[in-house]
């Protein structure tokens, strides 16, 4: 293609187009109205210069408008400062748009691709501006500011536009064949199955070059580009692509030639060209899909096991479980040092095999531990049901899910309170840890509510040491006497001369029903934040561990907040699988402990 001629003075705007307003834009992000004006006045008086920024961060966006006083100064700067170079980016200067809807239109706007490299804003600028007026031109670029092969120019009227389109394309610049073609909206553009134009190739022999391409594809239908992706040696990548005419041909080159293996003996794929995330969005619903295909598969064949001893290994967990079915997957789960976790999943090839596994193997004793054996479910499926439960235990039991932890249900009279009573109702008093006796504890296995039970403490009156509340005894903290046998006698005595304590009065008799603790705690938690549910799980769950293992109990209740929020609700509930939680936990803060020594 021969030179371009000589751009002449720039012509009036178009229609729609401010005469003395400029748009300013690849402007750098530390560009400031001053530098601007110091440019921009040396043309004419300029009446304005505003970056537009972030409402909210005040960083640049990355263009400006410019307002000059007259309509010569205007044009005078797009012809001689476009394309200058402030804080190390060109700028690119046009016409400002007003409106919107003419600024979106594409009206004299074409499409370059296949530029090469060398191709920046200016020289498109001027290999295009011998057709008409031209409004902007740019390449466009990553973030490097490197050219990635195409760009844009629009024209102030659409017949410039189609001159260029019908002399330029197919043409050379720097020696490769550029396509030019009027531009499209993304929505417009052909992409579909049925109606596309650019053909994607790869497994391509090193052998093989643009001219080989163009005569396997030519024979199929007529060409626009040819070009085969070379790396920085000029090397061959093993792919390219081939734009066609007309989509028809594109989709029969896809069908005839996807295959093709009569050059060098490789097959070659040959398929519609996609965008990065066209195929990612593809690729990500085909795995979404074979994916929820396997999870089909396997519901109700795969096996969650915990309370495992330290000892066994995949190799073990597999001889336990082999009697029941054949076994697709089996895998016990260890920490980042390799220690198990307690805890496996074991996979069977139908779902009959999985449930005579948990039916003979749930309970049964492996080495010194009994094992819990249950059907696999994802962590959020298993949330919901357990919170479906417990609220459906709530409202049957006449409570309401998501009410404060330790409250009665609305219009229950007499419900037992484990925070402050109902206004005007006397409570009970409450006992101080330290004076022998036991702090309330919710309701649970192995804490009975009623005579026996945590709560015969919480309607006892309070018992003084030495005296009067406050007062200490000549014993210090001791008593009287002093010493762990005098505060014990003085505690017998007091239980046996102590009457007792009659009940609250207006206190109606309590329902015969209650919601229990961890039915209320398990109600409350859907409703609360990710920090009160921690919160909430640890006023419930430190007393418990508090009385198994007093030493160390911050710490392993902060371990066991870990776990799942069912798992923590289990413990609360059965004082024997905290134990055992305990026990472990404790082996684990002594092994770390030797470690450290």
């Amino acid at each position: 293609m021969s030179a371009p001629a000589a751009p002449a003075a720039p012509a009036a705007p178009a229609a729609g187009l401010s005469a003395t307003s400029l748009y300013c834009g690849d402007l750098d992000s530390n560009c400031t109205e001053a530098q601007l004006y110091e440019l921009f006045s040396t043309i004419g008086p300029v009446v304005s210069i505003r970056v537009c920024r972030d409402l909210i961060t005040r960083r640049s966006l990355g263009y400006a408008y410019v307002n000059f006083q007259q309509g010569a100064d205007a044009a005078r700067a797009i012809d001689v400062l476009n394309f200058n170079v402030v804080n190390g980016k060109p700028i690119r200067i046009m016409y400002s748009q007003r409106d919107p809807a003419l600024r979106k239109s594409g009206v004299g706007n074409i499409f370059i691709k296949n530029l090469d490299k060398e191709i920046d804003n200016k020289a498109l600028y001027d290999t295009f501006s011998q057709f008409g007026n031209i409004v902007s031109a740019k390449v466009a670029a990553d973030g490097q500011g490197v050219s990635k092969g195409y760009g844009f120019v629009q024209f102030a009227e659409q017949e410039a536009a189609q001159q260029a389109i019908d002399k330029v394309n197919g043409m050379l610049l720097n020696d490769k064949q550029v396509y030019v073609g009027p531009f499209q909206r993304r929505g417009e553009r052909g992409g579909g199955p049925t109606t596309f134009n650019n053909v994607y190739v790869k497994n391509l022999h090193e052998s093989v070059d643009e001219d080989k391409l163009k005569e396997v594809f030519g024979a199929v239908g007529k060409l626009t580009s040819v070009v085969i992706m070379k790396d920085g040696e000029g090397k061959s990548k093993g792919f390219g692509f081939v734009c066609f005419e007309e989509s028809e041909a594109a989709s029969e080159a896809v069908e005839k030639l996807d295959g093709y293996d009569k050059i060098e003996d490789k097959a070659w794929v040959v398929c519609r060209a996609q965008k990065k995330a066209e195929r990612e969005a593809e690729l990500k619903a085909k795995f979404d899909a074979e994916r929820r295909e396997r999870l089909e598969k396997m519901a109700g064949a795969n096996l969650y096991i915990k309370n495992l001893e330290d000892t066994v290994d995949d190799a073990k967990l597999r001889e336990l479980f082999a009697e029941f079915g054949t076994i697709t997957s089996c895998r016990v789960m260890r920490d980042a040092s390799g220690a198990s976790r307690g805890s496996a999943f074991v996979a069977f090839s139908s779902a009959d095999e999985a449930t005579r596994a948990v039916t003979e193997m749930n309970g049964k004793m492996a080495g010194t531990k009994p094992l819990y054996v249950a059907l696999a479910q994802r962590k959020e499926d298993r949330r919901m049901r357990l919170q479906a439960q417990f609220a459906q235990r709530a409202v049957a039991n006449g409570g309401m899910p998501g009410m404060p932890y330790g409250m009665p249900p609305p219009g229950v009279p007499g419900a037992m309170y484990y925070g402050q009573p109902p206004p005007g109702v006397m409570g009970p008093p409450q006992p101080q840890p330290g004076f022998g006796f036991q702090p309330i504890m919710p309701p649970g296995p192995g804490r009975p509510m009623g005579p026996g039970g945590p709560m015969q403490y919480a309607n006892m009156p309070m018992p003084q040491r030495g005296g009067m509340p406050g007062q200490r005894g000549r014993g210090g903290r001791g008593g009287a006497q002093g010493g762990r046998g005098a505060r014990g006698q003085n505690m017998r005595g007091f239980n046996q001369n102590m009457p007792p304590a009659p009940p609250a009065p207006n206190m109606p008799p309590a329902p015969e029903a209650p919601m229990s603790a961890v039915e209320q705690l398990a109600a409350q938690l859907p409703n609360a934040s990710a920090d009160q549910q921690r919160m909430l799980l640890g006023e419930a769950l430190y007393p418990l561990v508090d009385a198994v293992e007093p030493a160390s109990s911050a710490k392993i209740t902060g371990m066991l907040l870990e776990m799942d929020q069912s798992e923590v609700l289990h413990l609360i509930e059965d004082s024997k699988a905290l134990s055992d939680k305990v026990q472990e936990a404790v082996a684990v803060l002594k092994a770390a402990a030797s470690e450290d020594a």
